[in-house]
């Protein structure tokens, strides 16, 4: 059997590359991931926006859990 150190080189360099390209395209991923993340996506809103999920609503409601999954299936929400 006739090994070739020529192909085996060839081959280790291809593995060498493809896994430096994946390890730098994942850290690229990884960046901008981390830049377009807001820094608090949790606080309260300013300005003009309103929080949508009202903790106190849930309480008030004297709804059965088959009403709400009526309403649920209804609107969608």
């Amino acid at each position: 059997m006739v090994v070739s150190a020529r192909r085996w080189l060839k081959r280790l360099f291809f593995l060498v590359l493809l896994s430096f390209f994946t390890i730098a395209m994942y850290g690229g991923c990884r960046f901008i991931a981390a830049y377009i993340t807001p820094t608090d996506p949790y606080r309260v809103p300013q300005g003009n926006a309103l929080k949508v999920f009202n903790q106190e609503m849930l309480h008030r409601d004297n709804s059965t859990f088959s009403e709400r999954l009526k309403l649920f299936y209804w609107y969608g929400e």
